[in-house]
């Protein structure tokens, strides 16, 4: 099992930054990938910044150069660093994992980019 929490989202102004984090309950270097997911309204859930078990971060094309996901071995935790926002970024965003083929999933943290 594994359970994920985030935290971070919130109301910003387009061309601002936000910094998600997800406090992870697994040592994450046990997880086979861990990382960020968006669904904006009336979309499907996607992939836009996750971490392989390599280490190797992969990045949406939409958020590329805009977002940089890290991750504290030692505090168990996944931060998300968004910067430039634009209105099409708002959505809810999920910490996800997975762990021995399984998928897990945080409660999402709403965030609302104005323009």
């Amino acid at each position: 099992q594994v359970q994920l929490v985030e935290s971070g989202g919130g109301l910003v102004q387009a061309g601002g930054s936000l910094r998600l984090s997800c406090a992870v309950s697994r040592y994450l270097l046990a997880l086979e990938s861990v990382g960020w997911y968006r669904q904006a309204p009336g979309r499907q859930r996607e992939a836009i910044a996750t971490i392989t078990g390599s280490g190797s971060p992969v990045y949406a094309d939409s958020v590329k150069d805009r977002f940089t996901v890290s991750r504290d071995v030692a505090k168990s935790t996944v931060y998300l660093q968004m910067n430039d926002l634009k209105s099409e970024d708002t959505g809810v965003y999920y910490c996800g994992a997975r762990y021995v083929l399984r998928d897990y999933w945080g409660q999402g943290t709403q965030v609302t980019v104005s323009s």
